[in-house]
């Protein structure tokens, strides 16, 4: 089976830095696995997210999605593809309602919405203007939104991001259970604990540079970390400063 991302020899450079924001950057999805994109801030993980789905132009190397070129084969790619990003803007008192509908009717198959809300307990807030969810339903809505078009693969960013204990616990739930049914998800976050339970494989980023792959008890044996926060740390060069300034 053909991976669902490959990414080869990725390089980004903005003007601003003469540092690459990615450099040479080589990764593969496979298909029906979760895979999480780590990284401090500044890493390059949103260039790289933007590379991979053709909403920023590389300078050079070449990716693949799902077989399909992401900057030639958009219109085509994107019927496959769910998105949901951290942060979403939203037409003024559009309700729950409304925004579903509207996504619906930019494909041309699409699960239930309504089965989505009830899925993840927002069904409640139907009638609800958006900009008066809390900031947990919004995230909750937001990976709603990329549900919707029944995607292969999905690309979630800091999916539970503001939601509380509970909630993380019922997201990752339906989760698990929608890679059962096939869907490959791609998810950047940072909380370890989300990464442990859900990743199959995981990328580490440090400066634009990929600096492992691999699954979460490799990345502990190879740092010698009992922990993936410690052996995160330990990848990004921030164990060190830690103990130092624990020591001070």
């Amino acid at each position: 089976m053909s991976p669902a991302i490959e990414v080869i020899h990725l390089t980004k450079t903005y003007k601003t830095n003469h540092s690459p924001a990615v450099a040479d950057l080589n990764l593969t999805v496979e298909t029906g696995e979760i895979f999480g994109l780590l990284g401090p801030n500044g890493a390059g993980k949103s260039t790289t997210l933007e590379c991979i789905l053709g909403t920023r132009k590389a300078d050079s190397g070449t990716v693949s999605v799902l077989g399909l070129n992401p900057k030639s084969q958009r219109r085509k790619l994107y019927e496959e593809v769910g998105v949901q990003f951290q942060e979403g803007s939203y037409q003024d008192r559009i309700t729950v309602k409304e925004i579903c509908e509207e996504t619906e009717c930019l494909y041309k198959t699409y699960d239930d919405y309504r089965l989505l809300l009830e899925k993840f307990n927002l069904s409640h807030k139907l009638t609800s203007p958006v900009n008066e969810l809390s900031g947990g339903e919004r995230q909750r809505l937001s990976i709603i939104l990329a549900l919707i078009p029944r995607p292969k693969l999905v690309f979630l960013d800091e999916l539970t991001t503001g939601l509380d204990t509970y909630a993380r616990k019922e997201v990752w739930e339906i989760l698990k259970e929608l890679k059962k049914q096939g869907l490959t998800i791609f998810l950047t976050s940072h909380f370890m604990d989300e990464i442990e339970i859900l990743c199959d494989r995981i990328g580490i980023l440090k400066i634009g540079n990929l600096i492992f792959t691999g699954t979460v008890e490799e990345a502990k044996k190879v740092s010698g970390q009992e922990s993936l926060e410690n052996a995160y740390l330990w990848f990004t060069g921030e164990l060190k400063e830690e103990l130092e300034h624990e020591s001070i």
